[in-house]
């Protein structure tokens, strides 16, 4: 029987020119430039603007008072001919402010330069862009892939599933170095010692890795024997291989990157202070100014004078039009990033005032994606990819925005403290235990409050995870 039901569905569909501002706003200012000569590359409508801004503003005025260039019922003048974006934002010390540039993006360079070599189609190279560029300065994969696909509809208006996701995901955990892409240490682990030669020490080692990886982390070394019924010989054997594994494989290409290559960053915003004022601007070295073509929208008003339109011509029409619409949304998009950059930049100086005022870390206050999200009206992923890859010069140095985020906490005082003086303290005590009887998590806990911080054993492991530091009993030296 066939049965007729009526269901309301709501549906989120950005428009290209939203899901055009989402891709700039991930851009780092270093990188702008490039974006901007591919777009006018692909867009004959937009060129870069070399005229100065009164004599852009005298053509402007002529012509406006002329009626050879009128596109009335299709569009006005100032929304075309005019329509241009100047940055008109330098800095007065730009010139010279370059600064060692952090070599995770080398490193991520180093795997798309693998790429090509690889059998993916158009649609496969886009979420391998979209992976590698989830991948952090270890060589890991943190997130995991449903929140992917999710940003990937959300940034690239594309839905796709998280076996699609898998298969590509396979693909780059394929490339150097061996072990990249792994979403946790045992399968970076796995990765690596799939490539070696099969030998009795190896066959032994991958089936501790994949089969008791508890037992080998907790060093129940007993209950492997056991349950493989091997000597202890050739449980030393495997174990030694284990430990020669790469824990980091992203650490190893980056350090090779920053010992050879002369890559430089400019930061993304500057904060220059005179006379105890404070100005914020956005760097705008690498940003051309940019302007739609005048001769499309000459093009366009000549097709659209002649009387009959022929098929070819009215396809000539839509072209032109595309094309002009294309580069009035881009030139909107690179504005509404410089705006929206701008904007969330003077939310968090305005937040952590105290610090850009004195450079005192201690000074920081804990700070989330969504306290700058409510002082700005914005959404907190927006506000995530602005703080993403982006960097501040200040006069105590270059900090990238990421650093300014921070949980907080209560002292025993009642003041708020973030979670990054916590973590330095909590480093400071584990440092200096006996190591012949590290801390427990609750000792932790204890030891933190005759400090004066409150801290409950779950977020001391959390913390003390975070921090890449192993249980107690893993910290034992004999």
């Amino acid at each position: 029987m066939l049965h007729q039901k009526l269901q309301l569905k709501l549906q989120q569909k950005l428009s290209p020119q939203q899901i055009q501002v989402i891709k700039l706003l991930e851009v780092p200012s270093m990188l702008l430039e490039q974006r901007i000569k591919q777009e006018i590359e692909e867009n004959p409508a937009l060129e870069v603007d070399n005229d100065t801004y009164e004599s852009d503003s005298q053509e402007q005025n002529e012509s406006d008072n002329s009626d050879e260039f009128s596109l009335d019922d299709y569009f006005n003048e100032d929304e075309y001919n005019s329509y241009k974006y100047k940055t008109n934002n330098n800095s007065s010390n730009q010139d010279n402010k370059e600064i060692p540039f952090s070599q995770a993006d080398s490193f991520k360079e180093f795997l798309f330069s693998q790429l090509g070599l690889q059998e993916l189609d158009e649609h496969q190279m886009v979420l391998a862009d979209f992976l590698i560029g989830n991948i952090d300065e270890d060589g890991y994969l943190r997130r995991d892939l449903e929140s992917i696909a999710d940003d990937i509809l959300f940034t690239q208006n594309v839905s796709v599933g998280v076996k699609e996701l898998e298969t590509v995901l396979s693909v780059i955990q394929s490339l150097d170095p061996p072990g990249v892409a792994a979403r946790s240490l045992q399968e970076c682990l796995l990765l690596q010692i799939k490539r070696k030669k099969k030998s009795a020490s190896i066959i032994t080692a991958t089936y501790i890795l994949r089969d008791y990886y508890d037992d080998f982390v907790k060093k129940h070394y007993d209950k492997i024997i056991q349950k493989l019924d091997i000597e202890e010989e050739h449980l030393k054997n495997a174990i030694d291989v284990i430990v020669k594994l790469n824990p980091k494989p992203g650490g190893e290409i980056a350090d090779q990157y920053s010992k050879s290559s002369s890559y430089a960053i400019i930061p993304d915003f500057i904060l220059e202070e005179q006379n105890g004022d404070f100005s914020i601007q956005l760097h705008s070295k690498n940003s051309p100014d940019i302007r739609v073509n005048k001769t499309y929208g000459y093009m366009l008003q000549d097709l659209k004078n002649k009387k009959a339109h022929s098929k070819q011509q009215k396809e000539a029409i839509q072209f032109v039009k595309q094309k002009l619409d294309s580069a009035k949304w881009f030139i909107d998009a690179v504005q509404q990033r410089y705006e929206t950059l701008l904007g969330t930049m003077y939310e968090i100086f305005e937040y952590q005032k105290d610090f850009f005022i004195s450079g005192d870390e201690a000074k920081l206050k804990p700070m989330i994606l969504k306290d700058i999200a409510d002082r700005t009206g914005l959404d907190i992923s927006t506000i995530s990819r602005v703080a993403n890859s982006k960097y501040i010069q200040t006069p105590y140095g270059v900090f990238a925005l990421k650093y300014f985020f921070s949980e907080g906490l209560q002292n025993e005082s009642g003041d708020e403290v973030s979670s990054r003086e916590i973590k330095s303290i909590l480093q400071d005590v584990i440092s200096q235990e006996d190591k012949k009887k590290p801390y427990t998590d609750e000792k932790l806990s204890a030891v933190l409050k005759e400090k004066g911080y409150l801290l409950a054993r779950r977020t001391v492991a959390k913390y003390r995870e975070q921090l890449g530091i192993p249980v107690g009993r893993l910290r034992k030296e004999l």
